[in-house]
């Protein structure tokens, strides 16, 4: 592909219902795929089967009182995690029906990341709620964002020292867990577009780390844009798409980009345009527009 992005196809799998699907994430060995969304239902597909198989049909292993926004993989106990719209979070063995284990949120889930030991939950009310999932989750750290309005979105550091969150007013932040690096913590402007003396602000739907550190963010205006934590630059900025971009990943190799573009429902039902295509991207990820610049003196 030569770093160009193209438009893919997309699959069409039959989700069991007619909500829509809110989250998903892959196993560690990528062999298994974890979805939650508007039915209340945690769904586990096997990858690579026939479709006549029985594994080829997504299987219910889980279930919230509430919508599910968020759902992960904790590779150290091989549990599913899922965070609700009924201000909880759930642990799930996919062999038992029901969860081995739930946490009490103080409000409704937004957004949630697991990378190692770390795993972070953002909520409504702007909470941060970072855990220890090495081994039984255990709470480390509960705290409001470091922006003052609604969270859409969070990622884990790479090193699981820290997280980066966005929100809907066009900003991240960058927060550090330890103490000493507390004076690291800072937030950026991103994804607004000048507008004469004034800017359109547009939400920070997806934060993404790349295995060297640097990270793209995915927002409301149709952009994506490569950051340099670091040293506090932005490496590359794409050419906006005509929707809003809803959510975007590296893969675990770093060297490909997906993201996905559709209505991200940020100015309401009214401004739905049925038929709209929806388009799934897939960039070729080159060194030299990832790779973080020497640290600045």
């Amino acid at each position: 592909m030569n770093g160009q992005i193209q438009a893919v196809p997309k699959a069409q799998v039959n989700h069991e219902g007619q909500a829509p699907v809110l989250c998903s994430a892959f196993s560690s060995d990528g062999s298994t795929v974890f979805t939650g969304g508007g039915d209340k239902k945690v769904r586990m597909w096997k990858l690579g089967q026939q479709p006549t198989t029985p594994n080829s049909v997504p299987q219910e292993i889980g279930s919230h009182d509430a919508p599910i926004k968020a759902v992960g993989f904790l590779a150290n106990t091989n549990l599913i995690v899922s965070g609700g719209w009924d201000n909880l979070l759930k642990f799930w063995d996919a062999r038992s029906p029901n969860p081995v284990g739930q946490l009490q949120l103080p409000e409704r889930c937004y957004s949630m990341d697991v990378k190692g030991n770390l795993m972070v939950v953002a909520t409504a009310g702007r909470k941060v709620l970072v855990y220890d999932v090495q081994q039984q989750p255990r709470q480390h750290l509960v705290k409001d964002s470091p922006l003052k309005y609604q969270t859409r979105s969070v990622s884990c550091f790479p090193d699981m020292s820290g997280f980066a969150i966005g929100s809907i007013e066009g900003r991240v932040g960058i927060q550090y867990h330890n103490k000493a690096q507390e004076k690291s913590c800072f937030a950026f402007k991103c994804h607004r577009k000048e507008n004469g003396k004034d800017s359109d602000v547009y939400p920070v739907n997806a934060i993404c780390f790349h295995p060297l550190g640097t990270f793209a963010t995915a927002g409301g205006d149709g952009v994506v844009s490569f950051w340099d934590k670091n040293n506090k630059s932005r490496l590359k900025v794409f050419a906006p798409v005509e929707q809003s971009i809803s959510c975007a990943n590296f893969n675990s190799q770093g060297n490909m980009f997906a993201y996905a573009s559709s209505y991200d429902w940020g100015k309401g039902s009214t401004h739905y345009a049925p038929g709209t295509p929806n388009d799934i991207f897939i960039h070729r990820v080159l060194e030299d527009e990832i790779k973080p610049k020497p640290k600045k003196r």
